[in-house]
């Protein structure tokens, strides 16, 4: 039986090896083509795949079973599950995984992409420009229909011209400067904080005006520490949590 193929990743050694591990596959199940195979590769094949002991595929795999992404069957194997719930909390530990993964595993839907005006707040991020390259999704539930966030990237002015739109509908912006535009990111910033919906993303999430939303900010930063890419979301506060994990060594 063809067993369904994750991505590769380079481990960063000063954060949780299973935890980096948990993420990427995370990321590479939810972003998979519905016709890649459920089954996944026997813990020692993931183990060699991701360069890691089988004791730390073991505690990566458990924690996406937790989360019913995966089931664990003895002697058949573990397989992907088709109708796992995609919009569950997102814990950041200090991992660009965690925001692909975050953002991946929703349908999404390109509602208008092209050059736009840069919003006061984010115009010293990128000197010497007014405008920039603006995609703006909608992402919803794959099961369900549900509309969950809306986004706006905003890209360095270069940069537009190397983003495929196709390749957004299926892969979050995150993924695609790094995967297949080949940016080499050093950093991701997060802001999160709590709004009341306006008229646009009352209409876009389908919630009434004024509800609760997290409102997020990521900036991320090339290996020079020049923006790349300031991404902006609203996401439904009835489907969504953040948690942050500080490690203490």
């Amino acid at each position: 039986m063809t067993s369904f193929a994750p991505d590769s990743i380079v481990l960063n050694r000063k954060l949780p090896l299973w935890y980096q591990v948990s993420q990427s596959l995370r990321a590479s199940i939810l972003g998979r083509s519905p016709q890649d195979p459920l089954r996944l590769p026997t813990e020692e094949r993931l183990a060699a795949h991701y360069g890691v002991s089988v004791l730390t595929m073991r505690q990566a795999l458990k924690e996406l079973e937790d989360e019913g992404l995966i089931t664990r069957h003895r002697r058949r194997g573990t397989f992907i599950e088709p109708d796992a719930r995609r919009g569950t909390p997102v814990r950041l530990l200090g991992s660009v995984d965690a925001i692909v993964a975050q953002q991946s595993g929703m349908t999404t839907e390109v509602l208008a992409h092209g050059p736009a005006p840069l919003p006061a707040a984010y115009a010293d991020l990128f000197p010497g420009t007014t405008t920039a390259p603006t995609y703006h999704r909608l992402r919803s539930d794959e099961k369900t229909g549900e509309p969950t966030n809306h986004a706006r990237n905003y890209l360095r002015p270069d940069l537009g011209e190397r983003v495929d739109v196709a390749d957004l509908a299926r892969w979050p912006m995150t993924k695609v400067l790094r995967d297949v535009v080949g940016v080499r990111i050093s950093r991701i910033t997060d802001s999160v904080e709590a709004r009341l919906a306006d008229p646009e993303t009352a209409r876009l999430l389908n919630v009434p005006l004024l509800s609760p939303i997290l409102h997020y900010t990521g900036i991320t930063y090339d290996e020079d520490g020049q923006v790349l890419d300031v991404a902006v979301i609203h996401y439904r506060g009835d489907r969504f949590s953040f948690t942050v994990t500080l490690e203490a060594h």
